[in-house]
């Protein structure tokens, strides 16, 4: 409310097609990401019958999930992908050497997580064996958790997450020490509240992805109702509430990192990515490739594996 009743005020030398279409473009790939989630699992919804008429809407399997697709996981990471665009333009459009410097440090850190977020995720595929959401917590209501078995992978893909949503300590585009405040220091008004509101969507989305690639989705053990097969009403609303409880806590553990850690220097955090999670994230991928290969899709080798990677980083 605060920011919608202040002046939206346009400089004059602003590109000002541009200059209003980035917060746009950055905040729509955030807020459609959510369509893939599948919040409740598969609802078996009974043949309604319609009062004081004889028709009745016959009735089968509901997934309580925006879209249900067969590409899920990589529609995701796809839609996720063109926030950078928002970002660049809005860097650009602003007709300001504060703004323009941002908009190329987010553009450059953003492209350069993707590659570490890419080939995480493909470890968990590979090992899964399906791209479709649904699948991927069935997967792990049966074999446990991809958490427990491939850590690494869960710690290099939250790492960058962050730093794709321009978090802290990745804030580096809006570093207000040497750049005011970065890619929207021309903004104001609503314009302006967009961008905060697509870091922030781009985190809720991101936790939703990790809870459902890491966390089991709305999986919880030892509670039939929160098995995939159980497909009551109750069962999907109780799911429905798992899986939101298990996305803000991670959204908490994000303002958690915000609050401890300080910011890193721009050169630390393209060093850290290009010379240390591409490579990391590579010999994982070979890794659960061999493990794949030899059958040994257990929670035990993917460990053991993860652990050994982590071991030879050290």
């Amino acid at each position: 409310i605060k920011f919608m009743l202040k002046e939206d005020y346009t400089p004059a030398r602003v590109d000002k097609v541009l200059f209003t279409l980035a917060p746009i473009i950055i905040i729509v790939p955030a807020l459609i990401g959510f369509v893939v989630i599948p919040w409740g699992g598969v609802w078996l919804c009974p043949d309604i019958h319609i009062p004081f008429t004889d028709l009745v809407i016959p009735g089968g399997p509901v997934h309580v999930a925006g879209a249900h697709v067969n590409v899920g996981v990589v529609y995701l990471l796809a839609v996720a992908s063109l926030g950078v665009y928002g970002v660049t333009l809005g860097g650009w459009a602003s007709n300001n050497k504060y703004s323009f410097l941002g908009g190329l440090r987010a553009t450059a850190q953003m492209i350069s997580y993707e590659i570490p977020m890419g080939l995480a995720l493909l470890a968990v595929l590979l090992a899964v064996g399906t791209v479709v959401p649904d699948g991927i917590i069935r997967y792990q209501a049966h074999g446990g958790w991809l958490i427990l078995s491939q850590p690494l992978t869960a710690i290099i893909f939250y790492i960058a997450i962050l730093a794709e949503a321009n978090r802290a300590p990745f804030d580096n585009a809006e570093a207000e020490q040497e750049l005011v405040g970065g890619y929207h220091t021309e903004y104001s008004s609503m314009r302006f509240a967009l961008f905060f509101l697509a870091e922030y969507s781009h985190l809720f989305t991101s936790s939703a992805f990790f809870t459902l690639l890491f966390l089991g989705g709305y999986h919880l053990p030892f509670i039939p109702a929160l098995s995939p097969d159980a497909v009551g009403l109750g069962a999907v609303l109780l799911k429905c509430l798992v899986f939101f409880t298990k996305v803000m806590l991670l959204v908490c553990f994000a303002i958690v990192v915000r609050w401890t850690i300080p910011r890193l220097r721009y050169d630390q955090i393209m060093m850290m990515g290009w010379q240390m999670l591409i490579p990391v994230s590579l010999v994982l991928v070979v890794a659960v490739s061999v493990l794949v290969y030899l059958g040994l899709t257990g929670l035990v080798p993917m460990l053991l594996a993860n652990l050994g990677v982590a071991a030879l980083l050290i």
